[in-house]
């Protein structure tokens, strides 16, 4: 399977973070707005810009110059003070929101995050999902990013640094030549800056030249660099996504549907298949939910959401889909095309961490086991070896779900 990959780059992150941190505080200005950055000690000389807002960009001002510099550039600037553990906060508020999507997501830098979706996107389109992220990113944490989206970590990440901010680029193979040949080669991920004037005393000036200089001339005078960089101009990359797993706050997932559903009991398997997908995630964390939440999105691009609290904590792919089914009956108006289903849960709570509860019957336990059952089947023999009577259908109009698969 063709890897599916999204390098999520904040935009200007330090300045962005510490404007909605203002802004959450009541402050008037919105920093992004008026030429402003985010510098060190200003009463050394030393002091340098380690962000600026796209105005102070206006005014010649570059990262890493003194502010001294940056003063005279622009008299009218004002200048905030670094705060990592705002930065820390807002960078861990991304990866918790990015863990609803993934569980394998590499921590690049603060600011930077590469995602596996491979085996989470159900067949449904990485732009599809990037775009929601993106969207989500800025609604809920308040500040933008670039996404990159390709079929590796390379491809990604030189996607996601093309025209900013908040943009959403794609780099496949076939689009090399167009969009990553001409630039100059000094922007090739993992060049270095002592490399480039060698390169073009030897007359490559671009990715393109450098990509189709031979390998073993390149080798000879670069030894195992050389062939990283012939590798890197070409777009190959096989490094993995290296995660680290750590417990989610939430788990959802979402698909857009190839055609609009207006029956509720069409959406209703649209759902299950989503459930089952969720709650399979949850069980691995050894975890379960308190809160489940539906999102509904029409063909003219209106979204909904219904919330609700589950009797017991659960890991249960019935309850949960039982309550997403009762959720969905209270918000969907019948006959309206739906585009996009979603499902999430949410108040999560380990193993360890539960409250033993008087309503829980020896059926939800019996389910309990049968669902772990279930998994260790599909662990063994695939996701999609043991499949449930409800949702046999959803393959009529959502033909890419029996191709999917977990691990």
């Amino acid at each position: 399977m063709e890897k599916q990959i999204l390098h999520i780059d904040v935009n200007n992150a330090f300045l962005s973070w510490t404007a909605v941190e203002m802004l959450k505080k009541g402050s008037k200005i919105d920093i992004r707005e008026i030429p402003a950055i985010i510098g060190g000690d200003e009463s050394k000389r030393s002091g340098i810009v380690l962000a600026k807002s796209m105005k102070a960009k206006e005014c010649g001002i570059n990262t890493a110059e003194t502010i001294y510099q940056a003063r005279i550039k622009c008299p009218g600037l004002k200048v905030f003070p670094s705060n990592y553990k705002i930065y820390k906060q807002y960078s861990d508020n991304l990866y918790n929101l990015l863990l609803q999507y993934t569980d394998k997501i590499e921590r690049f830098s603060i600011d930077e995050c590469f995602l596996d979706m491979t085996e989470y996107l159900m067949k449904e389109d990485l732009y599809n999902k990037a775009k929601e992220i993106s969207k989500r990113v800025k609604q809920e944490l308040g500040f933008t990013v670039n996404i990159g989206v390709a079929n590796n970590k390379l491809l990604a990440k030189m996607a996601s640094d093309f025209t900013k901010p908040d943009k959403i680029h794609t780099l496949y193979k076939e689009e090399i030549p167009q969009k990553m040949w001409p630039l100059p080669v000094s922007e090739l991920f993992m060049l270095g800056k002592k490399t480039v004037p060698k390169l073009y005393n030897l007359q490559i000036k671009t990715i393109g030249d450098l990509a189709h200089t031979n390998k073993d001339f390149l080798e000879k005078k670069f030894g195992k660099h050389g062939i990283m960089m012939w590798e890197y101009s070409n777009g190959i990359d096989n490094s993995e996504v290296n995660y680290k797993e750590e417990k989610p706050k939430g788990i959802g997932n979402s698909i857009t549907l190839p055609e609009n559903i207006t029956n509720i009991e069409k959406i209703e398997e649209v759902l299950l298949a989503l459930t089952e997908q969720v709650t399979y995630r949850l069980r691995k964390y050894n975890m379960k939910a308190t809160t489940v939440n539906v999102q509904l999105r029409t063909n003219e691009f209106k979204d909904t959401s219904h919330q609700g609290k589950l009797l017991n904590q659960t890991s249960s792919t019935k309850e949960i889909y039982k309550k997403a089914k009762e959720l969905l009956s209270q918000m969907y108006i019948s006959g309206i095309p739906i585009r996009l289903v979603g499902l999430r849960v949410d108040g999560l709570v380990e193993e360890g961490e539960m409250q033993l509860s008087f309503f829980q019957n020896n059926n939800e336990k019996k389910q309990e086991k049968l669902d772990s059952v279930i998994d260790k089947l599909k662990d063994k023999y695939g996701y999609n070896s043991i499949t449930r009577a409800g949702k046999m259908n959803v393959e009529k109009y959502m033909p890419e779900y029996k191709n999917y698969k977990q691990n």
